[in-house]
């Protein structure tokens, strides 16, 4: 009974997914309506679909399963993910979207006016979205094994296909609605049993959470010598920093219709994300009290949706966990969503495009390129999931953090507030930060770390592989003068000049006066 409802949540997201993106289908005209949403979509409706995108796998199952093995450390990853919209508002928010730019690269080209820049800047996009998908689709197989006991390849090749008709249907314009949908649909499904677990061990008098001191305490780790306070300030760096980095997260900042629309945006995020971090708590505290120790094999991702049998029996408890496995495949499908499209949009503009314009002599479809672009962004690291090493969720995802933070973090920052940027300055600044995160990365998933130091600085390299990635990027510059953009100043000037003052200034003025010069 258990499997057959779990069965039929997922099954229910996977149709809603569906039928929200035939229904914008008939949205979908135009290159910017794929690309961007044709830049009309409301802080509200972009707020909670950053919110539906943003809180993955990670978030649903991965910060939950953190808060119950690690404690109260753990509750730095909500924080730093909150945090890093903070950021984004302070920093790049409403010159991002005064780019008039559809993709990072994009942004990259008109700010430093080179093709080189560009192609780096759509390797890393593509390497980012990647490596973040392979959670997703890792956690969705998982999750379907657990609840029904289906095949380890099924979860992820339902979350695929869901994910490229969606994708390949309308492209940004139909997105934005799942993912708006999906956002309130990920809260319902894990607050409301949240809720009812906890009003159940409230009335019951449950048990008391088994934990240690370590778990209860702040900045303490498992044993002194991991350098935990060093780990904790890198990984809230990571956190921080590498969400204005993230391509999914940017791309969105361009279907805002103005740079004060964006504003408006980040705000109602902070708000959305913060209502629902606050819920996992509860998974993580309660698992404690009712699952002191896991079963051999069972990994702590698993916790939100092993509570509810332990806590309420018989129908109550097969309920509630079919909602939260609904809940999950919502956050499996709208996170791969809008990886998606933010991978599909540069496969199509730098490699299936160029590709098409030269066997068709350029007559070929901008759709049916980002079709096909969408057809690949999903096939690969889809392929990848099912022969790379399974590690806890939100450990793999904030890696992806990492590299984000340690390229186009820098590269954004210094883009849109320091005129002195040059092209060999960016380039060498995000090859040094790509090199060193992604060949930390590696050591730390796929191999053996070394103890002490040296383990901590590879697991979180964050706090030095960003200031040095930045720190190559100004030094080469002021050695490269010659490679700043003669319209670099200019192109600030576009970036933070609102909206209202640049229509003012363009339009023809009314009541027969000239319109001032531009």
């Amino acid at each position: 009974m258990s499997a057959t409802l779990s069965g039929g949540a997922v099954a229910l997201v996977c149709l809603i997914t569906l039928g929200l993106s035939v229904f914008a289908l008939r949205l979908a005209r135009r290159t910017s309506d794929f690309y961007v949403a044709g830049r009309s979509v409301t802080p509200a409706r972009n707020a909670a679909a950053i919110g539906g995108e943003y809180l993955s796998a990670a978030s649903f199952l991965g910060v939950a399963g953190l808060i119950y093995d690690q404690g109260v450390d753990a509750l730095w990853y909500p924080i730093g993910y909150t945090v890093g919209y903070l950021v984004l508002l302070v920093l790049v928010a409403a010159p991002l979207r005064r780019s008039g730019a559809y993709t990072l690269p994009d942004f990259a080209e008109a700010r430093l006016e080179s093709r080189f820049v560009r192609h780096l800047s759509s390797a890393l996009v593509v390497l980012i979205g990647w490596f973040y998908l392979v959670p997703q689709f890792q956690g969705a197989s998982f999750t379907l094994g657990l609840l029904t006991g289906a095949p380890g390849w099924v979860g992820a090749f339902i979350v695929m296909v869901v994910v490229m008709l969606a994708v390949a249907a309308g492209g940004m314009r139909s997105i934005t609605l799942v993912q708006a949908v999906q956002y309130w649909l990920k809260l319902t499904a894990l607050a409301v049993p949240a809720g009812m677990i906890l009003a159940a061990w409230w009335v019951t008098n449950g048990p008391a959470p088994e934990v240690s001191d370590a778990w209860a305490l702040p900045l303490t780790g498992r044993s002194p010598d991991e350098h935990h306070l060093y780990r904790t300030f890198s990984l809230i760096v990571a956190l921080a920093l590498g969400t204005t980095g993230l391509p999914h997260v940017v791309v969105r900042y361009y279907t805002n219709p103005d740079g004060s629309a964006a504003r408006r945006t980040t705000v109602r995020v902070l708000v959305l994300l913060g209502l629902f971090y606050v819920v996992t708590i509860v998974y993580g505290v309660l698992g404690r009290a009712y699952l002191p120790v896991l079963g051999e094999g069972q990994r702590a991702d698993t916790i939100v949706l092993r509570l509810p049998a332990e806590v309420l029996p018989g129908l109550g408890s097969e309920v509630l966990t079919a909602a939260l496995a609904g809940g999950a495949f919502a956050a499996f499908l709208s996170t791969s969503s809008g990886l998606t499209v933010a991978v599909t949009g540069v496969l199509n503009q730098d490699l299936v495009r160029p590709a098409m314009a030269r066997m068709t002599r350029g007559d070929h479809s901008e759709v049916t390129g980002f079709r096909i672009s969408a057809v690949l962004a999903v096939i690969v690291p889809y392929a990848v999931s099912r022969v790379f090493p399974e590690v806890p969720l939100a450990t793999l995802v904030s890696l992806a953090f990492i590299v984000a933070a340690s390229t186009f973090f820098p590269l954004l920052a210094l883009g849109v507030w320091w005129p002195g940027l040059s092209v060999q300055g960016a380039a060498a600044g995000l090859v040094t930060g790509a090199v060193l995160a992604v060949g930390a990365v590696s050591v730390t998933v796929l191999a053996d770390a070394p103890t002490g130091w040296p383990a901590a600085l590879l697991a979180q390299p964050a706090a030095w592989t960003v200031p040095l990635a930045a720190l190559v990027m100004v030094t080469v510059s002021r050695a490269t003068p010659r490679g700043i953009p003669a319209s670099a100043r200019r192109t600030l000037v576009r970036l933070h000049t609102p909206e209202e003052i640049t229509t003012a200034w363009t339009q023809p003025a009314t009541r027969g006066r000239p319109a001032p010069p531009v």
